[in-house]
């Protein structure tokens, strides 16, 4: 018996690559593949193994909507006052960097802050988490060509739970108003109001 299923698993197999070569597998149209039945009538590929069942594969694509992603800019108005940043500074072109880190839990600094003010900074970020990240100004908001320094700094880091990744200028009147917003986050370095 064992023999009888091996010799028609073979035909089977045989059949279904002789079909192939003529374009039409199983005697069907060009491009289908139908299943046949193969031993014990399961169904089976012209490969003899189990054809394919109505289960989308895990790399099928679905219709469900993925996730929305977390904001990457803080919320505006008081928040919870906690923060793991880094911050780094440019007092002036060719000056090195200033760097601090700031750790703040409900607007307290944490010991391992190294931040020349965390006290002003926790606080400030409690007030207003949004101002270490802020918004980039869009081509319709205007902004004052005026020049306020050299100075440059960048916050990285976790806000009330919000990634953040900033950069900070004062070259127009958009960049010295964020600048001055987080002025207390930023420190006192380069000497910047």
């Amino acid at each position: 018996m064992r023999n009888f299923r091996t010799l028609a698993v073979f035909l089977a197999v045989t059949a279904g690559l002789i079909s192939g070569c003529s374009g039409t597998p199983n005697g069907g149209t060009s491009g289908s593949a139908a299943p046949s039945t193969g031993p014990g009538g399961s169904a089976t590929s012209s490969a003899g193994s189990p054809a394919a069942s109505a289960t989308p594969s895990p790399d099928t694509e679905t219709s469900a909507a993925a996730p929305a992603p977390a904001t990457s800019r803080p919320s505006a108005g008081p928040g919870q006052g906690n923060a793991e940043l880094a911050i780094t500074v440019v007092p002036s072109q060719g000056a090195p960097e200033v760097d601090y880190t700031l750790v703040c839990t409900s607007g307290t600094p944490a010991a391992e802050s190294s931040h020349p003010n965390a006290a002003a900074a926790c606080a400030a970020l409690k007030a207003n988490p949004g101002i270490a990240a802020p918004a980039t100004p869009g081509s319709s908001q205007p902004c004052t060509q005026q020049y306020g320094g050299p100075q440059k700094a960048t916050i990285t880091g976790m806000v009330d739970g919000v990634a953040v990744e900033s950069s900070f200028a004062r070259t127009n009147g958009c960049e010295i108003s964020a600048w001055n917003a987080a002025k207390d986050v930023l420190g006192a370095a380069g000497g910047a109001s």
